[in-house]
């Protein structure tokens, strides 16, 4: 299995190496890739050491699956190239999420609607992926009508300079900034550019990207995108309300019985899910579970997943680890 990792460098591309032997995928050949600048460097993989090369001698040596995460403009560009050459492309950037033609795949929920024609098949949005993978099984049971979503995110969503910003500011260094203002004991409720509704694109993503997971173009969505001084993962206030009514013990049991979900939930001894604990590890933590007594048949819960982990690099891997096991990928 000649596997390709375009990003290689980079934060997510390195979490992808780690679980993709972490996982023990079974990588007989590794093609690291990344921008000219990176070409020739060394990366170190399962006790081997290998050069970096260009997207075009990656294009060229045909790998069977390319995991992609170098941004939007690198993945229009050459996920197409690698998609005639043969190469199934599974894609962490934003490019083709949205693409009517297009897989939006969170293997738990949807991976069974990958076939043999998808040769490009999107990576949601990390704060998506950790929701819908609470929300799937409870809409499947109740039926979701409303969400309302705020996240509080992790730097590491931003990358490598976000992570130098906050330790020059701990540190009182001056130095580039990822952010327009301080992140250092600040938050800031700007993720991404903002669109002309007055919402930022990673809010949006949110709004599209769930409906699309869903297949459910009725459930309404809103949501505030919320930057904060963290590395461990990405938490969530989610409020959902659903068109059936529901016990809360019942809730509890659905999302403990979810593959991929762990329910961190007794107030009694302070049990709930934090990204400090989150970090480094796959599962979507679910907590604070208590119904809304504001609303009819209404919800509120906590989610916590690391952004990296779960919410990138390991979804990735995961339907990488599906395309195998139904002979998609060869």
């Amino acid at each position: 299995m000649k596997i390709a990792v375009v990003g290689a460098t980079g934060m997510v591309g390195e979490v992808m190496l780690q679980v993709l032997a972490e996982r023990r995928f079974p990588v007989t050949e590794l093609l690291p890739v990344a921008s000219e600048r990176s070409v020739g460097k060394e990366i170190l993989f399962q006790g081997k050491t290998y050069k970096v090369i260009s997207l075009a001698d990656a294009v060229a040596a045909k790998p069977a699956i390319a995991l992609f995460s170098a941004g939007g403009a690198t993945s229009l560009e050459w996920a197409p190239k690698f998609a005639t050459a043969g190469t199934i492309v599974v894609d962490n950037s934003s490019a083709w999420r949205m693409d009517p033609g297009k897989k939006l795949v969170v293997p738990e929920i949807n991976a069974s609607e990958i076939t043999a024609d998808d040769k490009i098949i999107a990576n949601p949005n990390c704060s998506t992926i950790q929701m819908v993978m609470a929300l799937a099984p409870l809409h499947s049971r109740y039926g979701i009508k409303r969400v309302v979503v705020s996240t509080y995110q992790s730097i590491t969503g931003t990358g490598v300079k976000a992570v130098r910003q906050l330790e020059n500011e701990y540190e009182g260094v001056q130095g580039d900034m990822a952010y327009p203002y301080p992140i250092h004991r600040n938050a800031l409720p700007h993720c991404d550019v903002f669109e002309e509704n007055g919402y930022t694109k990673e809010e949006m993503k949110l709004v599209r990207e769930t409906r699309k997971i869903l297949n459910d173009d009725s459930i309404a969505v809103t949501s505030t995108a919320i930057r904060i001084p963290v590395v461990g993962g990405h938490s969530e206030s989610v409020n959902l309300q659903f068109e059936n009514d529901f016990e809360v013990e019942d809730i509890r049991r659905i999302l403990n019985e979810t593959p991929g979900v762990t329910v961190q939930d007794n107030p009694d001894t302070n049990t709930y899910p934090m990204p400090i604990y989150a970090q480094g590890k796959d599962d979507v933590f679910v907590g604070r579970i208590r119904r809304d007594h504001s609303q009819p048949n209404s919800l509120n819960m906590w989610i916590v997943a690391d952004n990296l982990r779960k919410g990138a690099a390991t979804n990735a891997v995961q339907v990488a680890e599906y395309l195998l096991a139904n002979g998609l990928a060869k």
